[in-house]
């Protein structure tokens, strides 16, 4: 099977995003060949190179960004007037209100509340007629959406991009159009044009992908399937090698596009509330249009799935793939039986304001009045990345110095502090292994977390844990340890006591909770399940041509086994007219002339 892998700022550029789980993807599935399509957020990812690729790599073709995008591409009068209708339409499309009632939740809510008022059966049927009459304004409008973006896309494709357009005073005059017009949302209709001006570079930046030229029989139309790393504009690709050649689209997400983008525009607190609003409902939109379009959605976690869900993903094409993570580094910790510190509570991770550890060092101070031998140990990842990450591990270390001055035992001792920070790669924790060994407790403080790794890394190590409820914590856990509400120091400080005390239980805990890691987040479990959904999508989603190889020979997967099935295989059974084809022949659309395969994947 030949496989289309489109990456965002990730797989195969050093240190990118999603890196690990596809690069452990593509050399676990060796049996099929693969074609990377990296799209690069940076010259400094660009210049930092590749990971090493394997050979089932046949090739990777790259494109960026973050550049200045000009593709050369001049439009003439009536490729403008085409570029401006369309856009238009998008613009449009992106101020109009979501319909009251739109989607499964809110179809529900609204006939929840119908027949609540009457309390009869007309109720009922009214509040049925106003759920459908609400999700049919919203499939028009995600269609508006939808027409409006692949005419873009057919446009670039014609005229060799759009860069130069995307960036033009009609873009720019289409969205004021949009946002003044009758029916446009409050916070959008007080847009300025500096607010247009940041909304079209955003845009711009966003729908690059539009402009490539991968949509070929010798890019991504060759491919049995196209599978993105995530959502958001790294689906761009797959959504388009879907309209123009007919691939199935499988998109992964480990976490939601389209959250990122509203915790990242409220951190920032810059931008006006029109662009942000303008520009959550393009998100919105484009989240709602990949779902619509996909053959398979995978999530690693409830969380996503809910996000997902709330966009518009259909629930039978959603599966449940958690994130493979590598046992091996933590199989000698998990299996020792060296008992660690009883004594000593372990933190572990990047240290910045999502992990809390101001509660942790909270928490710390009561579980110190409670088990005076109590130590903390603040292990950080890597060095703070940022101004703001620094800052932040310096405020924590002036509190721990603040709430446990250092005391002495005797007047002929030195003080000590119970607390202590410390990293990744230094002489007490040269490996993250190592840090999980050295404590009886494992602690996560976090208020924000997506795919808890650090959680299941301590799981490997068979440590008995203290979270909070925050993400997929209590998914990952599920049961093997305890969980705390968030910003709670008294909860999380009450718990670690009651396990510092209770080395039965402690040890209890950690077995169950490596036996659940290694049954559910192993590499392993990964590959097998991504294999099967390969499977299962090419077998529902035919390619409809035959493609040969040097030798003249059928590529496999090329065409499914039901092709060759006689009659109309995907309709119902029915007795054969005279007209039916023979035994062993094909159905038209499999019958076609056959074309030769690109270099690539011979």
């Amino acid at each position: 099977m030949r496989i289309g892998l489109v990456t965002e700022g990730g797989y195969p550029y050093v240190g990118g995003d999603a890196g690990p789980w596809c690069e452990r993807l593509v050399r676990g599935l060796g049996q099929h060949e693969f074609d990377l399509y990296a799209l690069s957020r940076s010259r400094q990812q660009e210049d930092d190179g590749w990971v090493p690729l394997p050979d089932q790599v046949a090739r990777v073709r790259t494109a960026p960004l973050w550049a200045d995008g000009d593709d050369g591409a001049r439009l003439g009068r009536r490729a403008r007037r085409r570029f401006a209708e369309y856009y238009g339409e998008l613009a449009a499309a992106l101020c109009t209100p979501e319909p009251v009632g739109a989607g499964d939740a809110g179809g529900r809510a609204v006939d929840d509340a119908a027949g609540r008022a009457a309390g009869d059966a007309p109720g009922r049927a009214a509040g049925d007629a106003a759920g459908r009459g609400a999700q049919d304004r919203s499939d028009r409008q995600a269609d508006r959406f939808a027409n409006a973006l692949y005419g873009l896309a057919e446009l670039a494709r014609d005229r060799g991009g759009l860069a130069g357009a995307l960036r033009s005073e009609t873009a720019v005059r289409a969205l004021e159009h949009a946002v003044r017009a009758p029916g446009a949302p409050r916070a959008v209709r007080e847009a300025r044009v500096p607010d247009l001006l940041a909304v079209a570079a955003h845009l711009e930046r966003a729908l690059r992908p539009l402009s490539l030229d991968w949509y070929e029989d010798d890019g991504l139309g060759a491919a049995d399937l196209c599978h993105t790393a995530s959502g958001g504009t790294a689906a761009l690709p797959g959504l388009l090698a879907r309209h123009f050649c007919g691939v199935p689209l499988l998109v992964t997400e480990y976490g939601s596009p389209l959250r990122s983008h509203y915790l990242a525009s409220g951190a920032a607190g810059t931008a006006a509330p029109a662009v942000r609003a303008l520009l959550a409902a393009f998100h919105g939109r484009l989240a709602a249009e990949v779902y619509r379009r996909a053959s398979l959605i995978t999530h690693g976690n409830a969380h996503t799935r809910r996000w997902q869900e709330r966009c518009g993903a259909d629930r039978a094409r959603l599966r449940t793939v958690h994130p493979g993570m590598d046992a091996a580094p933590f199989a000698e910790t998990g299996e020792s039986p060296q008992a660690p510190d009883p004594d000593t509570l372990v933190w572990v991770g990047r240290v910045e304001p999502a992990k809390d550890l101001v509660s942790l060092l909270h928490a710390f101070a009561e579980v110190r009045w409670a088990h005076p031998r109590a130590r903390l140990r603040i292990v950080g990842t890597a060095a703070p990345n940022g101004p703001e990450a620094a800052a932040y591990l310096g405020h924590c270390k002036a509190l721990a110095a603040q709430l446990f001055p250092d005391e002495a035992e005797g007047p002929h001792t030195v003080g000590d502090n119970p607390v202590s920070f410390e990293e990744i790669g230094g002489p007490e924790a040269p490996a993250p292994a190592d840090a999980y060994a050295s404590g009886a407790v494992t602690v996560l403080s976090s208020v924000v977390e997506g795919f808890p790794a650090g959680l299941v890394e301590a799981m490997f190590c068979g440590c008995a844990t203290v979270s909070t409820d925050v993400g997929a914590v209590v998914e990952v856990i599920g049961g093997t340890g305890l969980v705390v509400p968030p910003r709670n120091p008294r909860a999380l400080a009450e718990a670690c006591v009651s396990l510092l005390r209770d080395p039965e239980r402690r040890a209890r805990l950690g077995a169950a909770a490596r036996a659940r890691a290694l049954e559910l987040f192993t590499v392993e479990q990964n590959i097998a399940a991504f294999h099967g959904i390969y499977l299962e999508i090419v077998s529902h989603c035919p390619v409809r041509r035959v493609v040969l190889d040097e030798s003249g020979e059928p590529l496999p997967f090329a065409a499914p086994a039901e092709s060759h099935v006689p009659g109309h295989w995907t309709g119902p059974a029915a007795a054969p007219a005279p007209s039916a084809p023979a035994r062993g022949s094909v159905p038209a659309w499999a019958a076609a002339a056959p074309t030769r395969a690109p270099e690539a994947a011979r």
